[in-house]
């Protein structure tokens, strides 16, 4: 079932097929790796990364961390075998399925009710869910998505490429930005302009957030492609950690690091956060209701966001 307490920070891409890659998995240090039987995977191999993914399921120690399966599409002839196959073989080692391209609330109680009858034939604890936001219609219906089932659902992800290419976005890039995507300034007295790149991503993933917010579940940011660019990966993963992410895919085991780090507080945004409570803890004795602390004025606003941050690190060390 949702785990509300359980870290996102870093989501590691493992493709099922690929069994050398399934063998450091566990140990990548990653807060959750999942095992790709869609995409990663070529049709002919679909069967076998199936197979691959049980085993691994049942004899590797996936104890140091959360571990899930991404599932083929639903509108694949793989995708109920993925479902009947892996839940009644290891749902007991299962911590979530994540759903791909789900585009409206019935793709969430389509996968539920298998989940729900496995369960009671087997006797597994509920097993959690991603859903996987990664087409128009999956944005146009986010918010609906975002409040089913919520007794399973625990996350959105924002799957950028799929997103693109439903969108038809000009761009054959994942997760990053492009320089058509800009704007130039006034021309200066010279004649020269300047030119802005923007985040052509930015407004879908604020709706998913937003969505996620509204109901509980954990935003998580998708893909970044070029696994030979880290300061691209957390430039992105800064972005969506700006806008309220709480943890990025990772691609490549390169990149689980930098997610982490991106999403852990930071020991000075700690201290501020402690700070700012402790100094309307203060404010609230003598009756005021804002108070200045380092030259800016906090309200209780303030001390709704520094709560976010503490309960964030004490998330991270058990407190």
């Amino acid at each position: 079932m949702p785990n509300r307490d359980r870290l996102h920070r870093s989501e590691l891409a493992v493709p099922a097929s690929n069994l050398k890659m399934l063998a450091k998995a566990p140990h990548a240090g990653a807060d959750i790796v999942f095992l790709d039987l869609e995409d990663a995977v070529a049709p002919d191999d679909k069967v076998q990364a199936r197979k691959n993914a049980i085993a691994s399921l049942t004899s590797d120690d996936w104890s140091s961390c959360a571990v899930s399966v991404r599932i083929n599409g639903l509108d694949t002839h793989w995708a109920y075998r993925d479902i009947v196959d892996i839940v009644e073989a290891v749902g007991n080692r299962l911590d979530m399925l994540l759903i791909p391209k789900v585009g409206r609330p019935s793709d969430i109680e389509f996968v539920a009710m298998l989940l729900s009858q496995i369960e009671q034939a087997y006797g597994y604890d509920t097993i959690a869910l991603t859903a996987l936001i990664e087409t128009a219609p999956g944005m146009a219906n986010v918010e609906r998505i975002a409040e089913t089932c919520p007794e399973r659902l625990e996350a959105l992800s924002f799957g950028v490429a799929d997103y693109a290419a439903s969108t038809r976005a000009r761009t054959v890039v994942i997760g990053g930005v492009t320089p058509e995507y800009a704007v130039l300034t006034d021309a200066a007295a010279d004649g020269s302009r300047e030119l802005h790149w923007g985040d052509p991503w930015h407004f879908a993933l604020s709706r998913m957030i937003v969505a996620c917010r509204a109901t509980g579940l954990r935003p998580i940011d998708g893909p970044f492609g070029d696994f030979n660019d880290p300061e691209g990966y957390l430039m992105a993963a800064r972005r969506a950690a700006a806008l309220g992410c709480e943890g990025k895919w990772a691609i490549h085991p390169s990149q689980v690091e930098l997610a982490n780090s991106v999403f852990s507080p930071q020991p000075a945004e700690i201290d501020r956060a402690r700070r700012i409570m402790a100094a309307m803890e203060d404010a609230a004795r003598v009756g005021r209701g804002a108070v200045s602390l380092d030259g800016r004025l906090i309200d209780a606003a303030s001390i709704r966001m520094a709560e976010n941050v503490v309960t964030r690190a004490d998330r991270l060390t058990g407190a």
